[in-house]
């Protein structure tokens, strides 16, 4: 599959609730690392994701993916994405980020999906306490430190 078709296939996949359709598009032994929920293992995990996760406090999903760059092995796409929220504080606001979408590919397939995101903007229009934002941002942190290429920055 060609890259554009994968693409959007995995932003239509996203915007139809076809987590199925979603997680072929990855390794059996993929993962997603979503920016909020963690990592999900595995296609059964990667669309219970979709179906489940991703629509429990949203919906009206809109995906874009913009100026793919390959090498074979790794993808790199600039994204907006947006959706209206469900959540309580949010009022039914439809909330956007930006962001690089990082795949790593095996044979056709995404094995892993990582994303860097613009989350702040977001945050602030669903309406989270200030102390939940800077939970959420402490936790992308410690992620960041957690990463092998981080740790010659924290030594």
């Amino acid at each position: 599959m060609d890259t554009q078709t994968m693409l959007r296939a995995f932003a239509d996949a996203v915007q139809n609730r076809d987590g199925e359709a979603f997680a072929r598009l990855f390794t059996e032994d993929g993962v997603y690392h979503d920016v909020f929920y963690g990592a999900f293992r595995g296609r059964a995990k990667i669309a219970e994701m979709v179906n489940d996760w991703f629509y429990r406090t949203a919906t009206d999903f809109r995906w874009h993916l913009h100026e793919p760059v390959s090498d074979g092995r790794t993808l790199y796409s600039r994204y907006t994405f947006s959706y209206k929220s469900l959540l309580p504080e949010a009022g039914g606001k439809r909330v956007m980020f930006e962001g690089v979408a990082i795949y790593t590919l095996r044979d056709g397939l995404i094995a892993e999906y990582r994303e860097v995101a613009n989350t702040g903007p977001a945050l602030l229009d669903l309406g989270f306490a200030p102390e939940r934002v800077a939970r959420i941002l402490a936790r992308e942190g410690a992620a960041l430190k957690a990463r092998e290429e981080a740790q010659p920055h924290l030594a």
